[in-house]
């Protein structure tokens, strides 16, 4: 541990007896240690230790309000571990966590709050560090400037319907196929099939289609596919600086909160926020919703050269549209899908590193927490 001058209190020291043997004294444990070398009695380690503990109890809780208020008390990372100090590198890694508990947080301004508390701390540097982006490029994208800039035609930037993409296309001909194949074998199945064709039915009403992608999402490839248009969402959210709560790539678990579509990444604007309260908005809070909505589309059409999933995020966008003081008009709706699929594109196409870092990560199953350091890292490596 370095020591630095003003870190001690020096006391007068009588002179020393020349004649007596010197004697030496040490601090007689870690803690006296500490007071020596701080000038201040360390506190307990056992309440420090229950502190932390019951951090981590909230964090597991899923308590993002008991977790946050406790970092907020902490002016310097925690001191102690089971032993008498948690060191410093230890300490700071649990200030992470506290992203896990967001995606139960009803108070969307709480996870704002534990966004701006670490991004001051240092741990976020690259939180919204593009939120400028959105003023920049011209403002017109044509079908054509948009393939000159990316080599793709419009078309490829729109999301299928099922049947009509390559993924669902060769399930529906294997299905189709073994069905044949089962009828020439003397097998009736007719009636089975008509069940699953009406549970099918029941699905698509009803759940919106969960069970089926559920069943879909244990299919490699399309999982995949699935992750890279989340992993979009995700880095252009974050970049862009609107807070992430979470992502949710089991289907069933996306109906049960209310997601539209077989997953999806939930993220906040604050400044959206205010302005729809206040039956306004802004230009700039509009240009970064679309980009953020639009990135799923834009990073599956970097990644395979085109897009099948994103239909529920152009319904989204119509939505908004058509609530704006006066509606866009269909041109106007078309121009500004364009300029932010372009947006996302290349902001995404710059930092490919970093969506490939979330894309493995969130393969891994891990945490939102180490999501987001795993695209720090990514980034910080590609200085």
């Amino acid at each position: 541990m370095a020591l630095c001058a003003s870190s001690l209190h020096l006391k007068a020291i009588p002179p020393p007896n020349l004649f007596s043997p010197p004697t030496f004294s040490r601090p007689s444990s870690r803690a006296s240690y500490l007071r020596l070398v701080r000038g201040k009695a360390a506190p307990p380690a056992s309440r420090a230790l229950r502190e932390w503990r019951e951090y981590e109890e909230a964090v597991k809780r899923k308590d993002l309000a008991s977790a946050l208020r406790f970092l907020k008390s902490q002016s310097v990372p925690g001191d102690f571990d089971e032993v008498g100090m948690y060191p410093y590198g230890k300490s700071e890694e649990r200030n992470w966590e506290v992203l896990d508990t967001c995606l139960s947080a009803d108070d969307m301004k709480l996870v704002t709050s534990a966004y701006a508390l670490l991004k001051d701390r240092g741990f976020l540097p690259n939180f919204g560090k593009f939120r400028s982006i959105v003023l920049e490029g011209p403002r017109e994208v044509t079908p054509t400037v948009l393939k000159s800039s990316t080599g793709l035609e419009v078309t490829r930037f729109s999301p299928k319907k099922w049947g009509l993409d390559r993924t669902s296309s060769a399930l529906l001909v294997a299905f189709l196929g073994g069905v044949s194949v089962l009828l020439s074998q003397g097998i009736d199945i007719r009636p089975n099939l008509a069940v699953i064709l009406g549970l099918a039915f029941v699905d698509s009403v009803f759940l919106g289609g969960s069970c089926l992608a559920q069943i879909s999402s244990y299919w490699p490839p399309y999982r995949r596919r699935i992750l890279v248009h989340e992993a979009g969402h995700l880095l252009t959210a974050y970049l862009m600086g609107c807070p992430i709560r979470g992502v949710i790539l089991d289907p069933i678990v996306a109906m049960q909160m209310g997601i539209q579509g077989q997953a999806g990444t939930q993220f906040w604007d604050d400044k959206m926020d205010k302005e729809l309260a206040e039956g306004r908005l802004s230009g700039t809070a509009f240009d970064r919703y679309s980009m953020v909505l639009f990135a799923g589309i834009a990073a599956e059409a970097l990644i395979y050269g085109d897009a099948e999933g994103g239909e529920n995020d152009e319904n989204m966008f119509r939505s908004l549209c058509v609530l704006l003081e006066p509606p866009l008009s269909v041109s106007q709706m078309s121009n500004q899908a364009r300029w932010a699929v372009l947006q996302s594109y290349n902001l995404l196409k710059w930092h490919k590193q970093a969506h490939r870092a979330a894309v493995n990560a969130l393969d891994s199953g891990y945490s939102l927490s180490m999501v987001i350091r795993q695209i720090e890292e990514a980034m910080s490596s590609q200085k």
